[in-house]
C-alpha cells in the first residue's frame, strides 16, 4: 500500500505533537508536584483525594474552634479563681464579725465587703473585647445583673443573662461549652447585702442572724463556682485530648494524600528521558522524510 507524502507528514507531525504535548504535561505535573492535574485520569483516586481534602478542611476549622473555645474556657476560669478568692475573704471577714467585736472593727469589717460585693459584680459582668458579657450564657449582650441603687437591701441585684450554653462544633457531631453561666450570684449578692447593711447599722436583734445568712450563701456560691471550676479544667483536658486526636488524624490524611497524589519525582524522570528519546527519534525521521525526493532513490 502506497501511503501519499501529505499523510506521511500529517502522522508525523501528530506524533510530534503527542510527544511534546506529553513532555509539557509531565513537567506541568512535576512543577505542581501532584500525579494528576485532571480527576479523569484517576477517578477512584480523585474521590479519595476529594474526600481526605474535605476531612483535612474540617479538622483545620475544628482545630482553630478549639483554640479560640481554650482561651475562652481558660480566662473563665481565671474570672472564677478571682470570685472564688473574694468570696473566700468574705467568709472570713464574716466570721470575725461575732459580738466580741468593736464597733469601729464592725465597720471596717462592712467597708472591706462593700468593696469585695463590688468586686464580684463587676466581676459577674465582665465582657470580653468585642462587648459580649461571658457569664450571661447565651443573652451575650446583655448584662448577667443588674443593679437598683435606690432599691431596699436584699432586693438590689436581678439576674439577667441565661443559663443556656454556647455550643462551639469540636469534632464530628461533638459539641463543648464556651460559657459559664452565674444566675445564682444575684442571689448571694442580696445575702450579702443584707448583711452588710446589718454590720453598718445593727438592727435591734442584733447583726449575727444577716452575717449568718450570708456566710450560708457564701459556702452555697463557693459549691457552685468550685463546680464551675472543676468542669472548665475538666474541658480543657477535653480539648487537649481532641485537638491531639485531630493532630494524628490530619497527620494519617496527609500522608495518604501524598501517596495518592504526590508525584513519584524518581519515575516522573525515567518517563520524561523516555519522552525526549521519542521526540528526538520522531523529529530525526521527521526530517529525514521530510528532506527525501525522488531524485534519491533514481
Amino acid at each position: 500500500m502506497r501511503i501519499a507524502s501529505t499523510q506521511l507528514q500529517t502522522t508525523l507531525n501528530e506524533s510530534l505533537q503527542a510527544a511534546s504535548g506529553n513532555m509539557a504535561e509531565l513537567l506541568q505535573k512535576m512543577s505542581s508536584g501532584k500525579r494528576y492535574l485532571l480527576p479523569s485520569e484517576d477517578p477512584i483516586s480523585s474521590v479519595r483525594l476529594l474526600r481526605l481534602e474535605r476531612e483535612e478542611a474540617a479538622i483545620t476549622q475544628y482545630t482553630s474552634n478549639i483554640g479560640a473555645l481554650r482561651s475562652r474556657l481558660s480566662m473563665n476560669e481565671s474570672y472564677l479563681d478571682g470570685m472564688t478568692q473574694d468570696l473566700m475573704q468574705a467568709r472570713v471577714l464574716l466570721l470575725g464579725a461575732d459580738d466580741t467585736v468593736s464597733k469601729e472593727d464592725v465597720k471596717d469589717i462592712a467597708a472591706s465587703l462593700v468593696s469585695l460585693r463590688d468586686s464580684l459584680y463587676f466581676t459577674s459582668n465582665t465582657k470580653d473585647q468585642e462587648g459580649h458579657y461571658y457569664f450571661s450564657g447565651t443573652a451575650s449582650s446583655t448584662a448577667t445583673l443588674a443593679l437598683d441603687k435606690t432599691g431596699a437591701a436584699g432586693s438590689r441585684y436581678t439576674a439577667l443573662g441565661n443559663s443556656d450554653q454556647q455550643l462551639v462544633v469540636v469534632g464530628n457531631g461533638v459539641t463543648q461549652a464556651s460559657n459559664v453561666a452565674l444566675p445564682e450570684m444575684a442571689a448571694l449578692l442580696n445575702q450579702f447585702d443584707l448583711a452588710i447593711t446589718a454590720l453598718q447599722n445593727p438592727p435591734a436583734t442584733g447583726y449575727r442572724p444577716a452575717v449568718e445568712q450570708g456566710i450560708n450563701g457564701i459556702d452555697v456560691a463557693l459549691r457552685s463556682v468550685g463546680s464551675k471550676i472543676a468542669n472548665l479544667g475538666g474541658a480543657q483536658n477535653n480539648m487537649q485530648m481532641m485537638e491531639d486526636n485531630h493532630a494524628n488524624v490530619s497527620l494519617s490524611n496527609q500522608q495518604s494524600a501524598r501517596l495518592l497524589g504526590s508525584l513519584d519525582y524518581g519515575e516522573a524522570m525515567i518517563t520524561m528521558d523516555s519522552y525526549k528519546l521519542a521526540l528526538q527519534a520522531s523529529q530525526k525521521a521527521y526530517g529525514k522524510i521530510s528532506s527525501l525526493s525522488l531524485f534519491d532513490v533514481l
